[in-house]
């Protein structure tokens, strides 16, 4: 499976881009469909509040892995933050480090793709792994 689909720069964007996503994943287990759902739904959302353009996300799967990824024409770059326990905001790639097997950011003219990969299976996690650090391509 290999699905693309661009998404405009408003706020219901996030609710299409997680049922998107999703939409192939039927035969996956409940666990790693509540993964991706939610880990597109950071993405989308930090497309939507940094940038001012559209995004594009792709969903390739084969039988081992599920491959996410989501463009956008924003500038800037995507950081990990340590927000603090009452700052609302700030958690997105901290979500995506702990729930995805990896991920990364590519740096493209124009934009920024961040993507994730995660098993098409579900496998039990470690209860505690340390954070990784992003791979650029």
């Amino acid at each position: 499976m290999n699905r693309t689909r661009t998404f405009p720069c408003v706020p219901e964007s996030v609710g299409a881009a997680r049922r998107f996503a999703t939409a192939g994943l039927s035969d996956t287990s409940p666990e790693v469909r509540d993964s991706v759902e939610l880990m597109v739904s950071e993405l989308a959302t930090n497309c939507i509040r940094h940038t001012n353009a559209a995004f594009e996300l792709s969903v390739v799967r084969d039988r081992a892995e599920i491959r996410v990824e989501v463009t956008d024409r924003g500038g800037g770059t995507p950081a990990m933050r340590s927000p603090g326990p009452d700052e609302p905001t700030g958690r997105g790639l901290r979500i995506v480090d702990t729930l995805s097997d990896s991920w990364g950011l590519e740096h493209r003219t124009g934009g920024n793709t961040v993507w994730f990969t995660v098993a098409a299976s579900s496998t039990p996690r470690p209860q505690s792994r340390p954070a990784r650090q992003a791979r650029s391509l």
